[in-house]
């Protein structure tokens, strides 16, 4: 049994340790936290680059990484209290982001200002219990290698966004997108599609397969 598994198994000990690592009813981890048992346990690169100003609510029992030569930009806030968070190679991460695992960032990814990707959310059904104290559902969010998100878009839980796409920035996508397909709108909704037989880039979805719901 691994020691995750061991402390899942006792409510009492897991909510100790969840105190000794978060203020109650925070997502921010403690300084100690911070300083002393992320860094030995998470995997970012010499050459990548956290400003200053980012809220990282990163914890140790889920996995972040930071691939070579990205960048979190100012202001951000990455957080894998229920998922981890991976981010590839050569990626900006631009100002103002969200990030709420479970979410999984390729390389060469352009995520330009305010972009929330959140792979968390809230249970409601039960309305005999306040939102907040339900339980909490998660799908994870999948950026493929050299896509280009535009400023201000949502990214809801479980959507993938294929390879070498483009999501227009205010965009809404509550939908898988294809590999190499600009999208826009709210729901988003293909705008151009690349066509590999006559390779171009052509208005409207035309051949290029329809947004499906995500999984």
């Amino acid at each position: 049994m691994s020691f995750k598994s061991y402390i899942d198994e006792r409510p009492a000990l897991k909510q100790f340790v969840h105190w000794l690592l978060i203020p109650h009813n925070q997502a921010r981890p403690r300084r100690w936290v911070s300083w002393f048992v992320n860094p030995f346990v998470h995997k970012q690169h010499r050459s990548s680059i956290i400003r200053s100003s980012v809220r990282m609510d990163v914890l140790p029992f889920n996995a972040f990484s930071l691939g070579a030569h990205s960048i979190i930009d100012d202001f951000g806030v990455i957080n894998n209290g229920v998922g981890p968070v991976q981010i590839g190679e050569n990626t900006l991460i631009g100002i103002g982001a969200v990030v709420i695992g479970p979410v999984k960032i390729g390389s060469k990814v352009i995520m330009a200002q305010h972009v929330v990707l959140s792979g968390l959310n809230h249970s409601y059904e039960n309305v005999q219990l306040p939102i907040r104290d339900q339980r909490v559902t998660m799908r994870p969010i999948v950026i493929e290698d050299e896509c280009w998100i535009g400023a201000n878009v949502t990214i809801t839980a479980g959507v993938t966004v294929g390879r070498h796409s483009v999501v227009a920035g205010g965009s809404v996508v509550t939908r898988d997108v294809p590999a190499y397909t600009v999208v826009g709108g709210n729901p988003a909704r293909v705008l151009k599609h690349y066509d590999k037989e006559t390779d171009q880039w052509l208005k409207g979805a035309g051949t290029a397969p329809t947004l499906v719901p995500a999984a």
